[in-house]
């Protein structure tokens, strides 16, 4: 049955994120800039007066910022324009006050370096505005949202990246949960990591595995986003259904941030991986950071035989998480990697977490891992596949029901994609929602958008904050059915977000 639901445009979320991401002082150097550049075009009375205060603004700003907010990249073609225009405003100034003629360059000469320096100064803002700090959503659920990180090691699994034999499979874990309202002014937790510095490793491998030097994504580690590291958990929320999360290859536990803490907000339990060896890069308790030994070989076959056997790892870590997680309900202890011990106390998820309502979830290679996982153990009943590519074996059939998220399918998408997803979603026993979103990419899936150049083959085109504003919708509308047992026919809420296929039990999903 395909739907295509008259919200298909309007479910769309407003975007919410405008302007350059400049900070103040950053505006103020900017501002400088460009008065240093047209006092020259000024009457002559307004000159000296102009470019005296164009320069002394531009000068303060620019000092202060490295003290105040640090020196970003997207500012220096602005000192540059403002560097070029300098000699050009202040020359005149310096001969009239040692008694000699002022000279000032013929205005047929003089425009095309005004608008050369202009250029310059204006590419600041743009820079600014393709690679911005990242501006996270504010979640729209009833609860406040917190976080911790934990580090758990299966002591059943040898580490099969390592010759270490006595090396055991260690991951670790994101948790979003709905918290209790913090005092304001709480310091919110750190993107991509519990320190800058961490954030800032993270980034730059990140930059690396796509290619990319580090400095061009250096806002990313400065992001904060909505959740609270370590705040209280909610006392009237009863229990909380349990979502965990695998990255895209190479990815990072973080790197869905928006989409948890949205679905936190709504009182659910989010519990995203690293998986070492395959993330960028993973940061353990003990200060090492572990970075991925995963690499396409370029033979399709053998690339195909290295991602099933990825994916069989990423899914049993999925397995030992919620066992994990099914400890730590019971008071097993936390493991934390990320504070004090808390000795003989109970953890604060303790009797909160209803593990017998568990989806797994995951985007790109994560998706199938998620898949696997699902197929292993019918402890996760449910199933999101964000726009991932089925790998390993099809057997035994999903008995979950499934949603798999997916950008359009073009002429560029791998051909052995949609059949092999379809086949997967058509040999399930449970029900599967296929949601096509129209406008979407691979990267839309994720945080990408926040914080990447508004390119739609890149991200999509719903959107800084639409994207996965979206991305969440459709998964709550998906859960709160799968795992809360809501009324009513969840295609109906889904429909409106793209086209929809739905495949039941015994029909051919047309």
């Amino acid at each position: 049955m395909r739907r295509r639901g008259p919200g298909a445009e309007h479910g769309r979320v407003t975007e919410i994120m405008t302007g350059p991401q400049l900070s103040p002082l950053e505006i103020l150097a900017l501002l400088g800039a460009v008065a240093l550049v047209v006092a020259r075009w000024l009457p002559p009375g307004l000159r000296p007066r102009v470019t005296i205060a164009a320069g002394a603004l531009f000068a303060l700003s620019a000092l202060g910022l490295p003290a105040v907010a640090g020196l970003r990249w997207q500012l220096l073609p602005v000192l540059a324009g403002a560097a070029l225009a300098s000699p050009f405003a202040l020359a005149p100034l310096l001969r009239r006050r040692g008694g000699r003629r002022a000279w000032r360059a013929r205005w047929w000469l003089a425009l095309p370096g005004s608008a050369a320096c202009l250029g310059l100064i204006a590419a600041g803002p743009v820079a600014a505005w393709a690679f911005p700090v990242p501006v996270f959503p504010e979640p729209s659920g009833g609860f406040a949202v917190g976080t911790r990180v934990v580090q758990w090691t299966d002591p059943d699994r040898a580490e099969t990246f390592t010759a270490d034999p006595d090396d055991r499979r260690t991951v670790v874990v994101q948790l979003w949960y709905p918290a209790r309202r913090s005092p304001a002014g709480a310091p919110r937790a750190q993107y991509l990591g519990r320190t800058e510095q961490e954030a800032r490793t993270v980034s730059e491998a990140l930059a690396r595995g796509v290619g990319l030097p580090g400095f061009l994504v250096d806002g990313v580690p400065r992001a904060r986003s909505r959740a609270v590291f370590d705040a209280p958990v909610d006392g009237a929320g009863g229990r909380f259904p349990v979502v965990l999360f695998s990255p895209g290859s190479g990815g990072v536990r973080t790197q869905n941030t928006a989409w948890a803490e949205e679905l936190a907000s709504h009182g659910y339990v989010v519990a995203a991986l690293d998986h070492p060896y395959d993330s960028a890069a993973v940061v353990l308790a003990d200060g090492r950071t572990v970075t991925t030994e995963t690499a396409s070989s370029g033979d399709p076959d053998k690339d195909e035989e290295l991602a099933a056997g990825w994916t069989a790892v990423r899914a049993a870590d999925l397995r030992f998480v919620l066992t994990r997680l099914e400890g730590l309900d019971r008071g097993a202890g936390p493991d934390r990697a990320d504070g004090p011990d808390r000795g003989a106390d109970a953890d604060p998820l303790t009797g909160r977490l209803d593990t017998g309502r568990a989806a797994v979830a995951g985007h790109s290679m994560g998706g199938a891992a998620a898949l696997q996982a699902a197929r292993q153990d019918h402890r996760f009943a449910a199933v999101i596949d964000l726009d991932g590519f089925p790998h390993g074996p099809v057997s035994p059939a999903l008995a979950q029901p499934v949603l798999a998220l997916t950008q359009a399918i073009t002429p560029a998408t791998d051909p052995r994609y949609l059949p092999r997803l379809t086949d997967a979603l058509a040999a399930g026993t449970g029900t599967s929602y296929r949601l096509t979103v129209p406008g979407a990419a691979h990267l839309t899936f994720m945080d990408g958008p926040l914080y990447l150049p508004p390119v739609p083959s890149i991200v999509g085109s719903l959107g800084r904050a639409g994207s996965p504003r979206l991305v969440a919708g459709a998964t709550l509308a998906f859960l709160d059915a799968a795992l809360r047992g809501r009324a009513g026919d969840p295609a109906a809420a889904l429909s409106a977000f793209g086209s929809l296929t739905v495949r039941r039990p015994g029909t051919d999903g047309r």
